[in-house]
């Protein structure tokens, strides 16, 4: 005989299974992402700034603002700063291309997030460098829900 206890500890296990599962697929896409746009160079912590608030409130338009240290001059530019998400539909939500006559390595923009997580913003010199900035996210009305 099943007790309500038992059947409420199993249920509780597959739902944490089904989770845990989704979390790790979700950051094994989101290296992906990283790594493609990275095209095999290794991705280091450092240079670039990502500037998001760590409570949002709604997630249908979140101010984002990312500054990259460059003197942005010939020899040495950003050549272009990507941005990815953890948990929405698409990984990358935008790229943005630079080069030495662009002043100041910063891009500003507005995202939608699907629920609280983690966005990466990844910056890649002319020497072939990748820099990166991790934020954690916490959105309190979702935003880019599918059906």
């Amino acid at each position: 005989m099943t007790t309500r206890r038992q059947v409420l500890t199993t249920t509780a296990g597959l739902a944490g299974a089904v989770w845990l599962r989704q979390a790790s697929a979700s950051a094994d896409e989101l290296a992906a992402a990283i790594k493609a746009f990275a095209v095999g160079a290794p991705v280091r912590a450092g240079r670039v700034l990502l500037d998001v608030a760590p409570l949002v409130e709604n997630g249908n338009a979140v101010p984002i603002m990312v500054t990259v240290q460059s003197p942005m001059s010939a020899t040495d530019h950003v050549k272009a700063i990507a941005i990815f998400n953890e948990r929405n539909p698409q990984r990358d939500v935008a790229v943005f291309g630079l080069g030495p006559r662009a002043g100041r390595a910063s891009v500003s923009t507005r995202i939608r997030l699907a629920t609280s997580q983690q966005l990466v913003a990844v910056a890649q010199m002319n020497d072939g460098s990748c820099w990166t900035h991790t934020v954690d996210v916490i959105v309190t009305l979702a935003a880019c829900v599918e059906a």
